[in-house]
């Protein structure tokens, strides 16, 4: 598929908030024992551990999330790692989970997204507007895929949620936009912004039901939708501002 690069329309202000965001990301991986960085988690079985306790300990359950009652850790965990040590309040897990990535590629690959986009919308919205509506997205997100599966107890974790509902309202606000990207093996194109992530919107849903994908597709759909959705009012509402101010004068 088409990698964004960058939005080919220049921001009126310097997207502080979309910096923020992955700045965080960035170094809260770098704390996490899913991160090379973080040493002081140990080596081997002893991180692998670690890291797989971690995932559930901040990571958003389904079933803790629709039940609201802490899973026990799975029996392929504990019989190598022990029990577990942590307590949780499920509905906090929903905010930290998005701030979570497995790898430095699932980071990298979420991060260029946001990068690319949030830098749009956030110009269009406002700081506070854009950073509010970024973690309304994400708490959809993780919420819609805990209702789709309420009995799962397989951790989601991950940006891309939050970060699908910010490429939904940039399609919204920016439709005749074009974003520059990289096509394997070696074409850079300047597109139109409903070409790229329009056809990123269709792989999430022709995906949906690839239980061989650790990939939370329905979560990218619901926050896609809801970033369409916020978009749609948020443009409709400017409008109404618009005429009533006209009619004022």
């Amino acid at each position: 598929m088409a990698l964004p690069l960058y939005d080919s329309q220049p921001a009126r202000r310097v997207p502080w908030v979309t910096y923020l965001l992955v700045a965080v990301n960035v170094v809260v991986f770098l704390m996490t024992p899913m991160s090379n960085f973080a040493t002081w988690y140990g080596k081997g079985a002893v991180r692998e551990c670690k890291a797989a306790e971690f995932t559930y300990q901040y990571g958003a359950v389904p079933k803790e999330l629709t039940t609201g009652d802490q899973q026990p850790l799975p029996t392929d965990i504990t019989s190598q790692c022990g029990p577990g040590g942590y307590h949780k309040a499920p509905w906090t897990s929903a905010f930290t989970s998005m701030f979570l990535h497995s790898g430095a590629m699932h980071l990298l690959g979420n991060l260029v997204f946001l990068f690319v986009v949030g830098m749009g919308v956030e110009d269009r919205l406002g700081r506070w507007r854009f950073l509010l509506s970024y973690l309304a997205f994400g708490l959809i997100a993780v919420y819609g895929f805990a209702w789709t599966s309420p009995d799962s107890t397989v951790p989601l974790i991950g940006a891309s949620g939050a970060i699908a509902g910010v490429m939904g309202a940039y399609v919204i606000l920016n439709p005749r936009g074009r974003v520059v990207s990289y096509v394997p093996p070696i074409i850079v194109l300047r597109l139109p912004v409903w070409v790229v992530l329009g056809y990123w919107f269709i792989l999430q849903w022709l995906s949906l039901g690839d239980e061989e994908s650790s990939v939370a597709y329905t979560a990218h759909i619901y926050g896609f939708s809801a970033g369409v959705l916020f978009a749609l009012l948020a443009r409709r509402a400017g409008r109404t501002r618009r005429i009533a101010a006209l009619s004022r004068t």
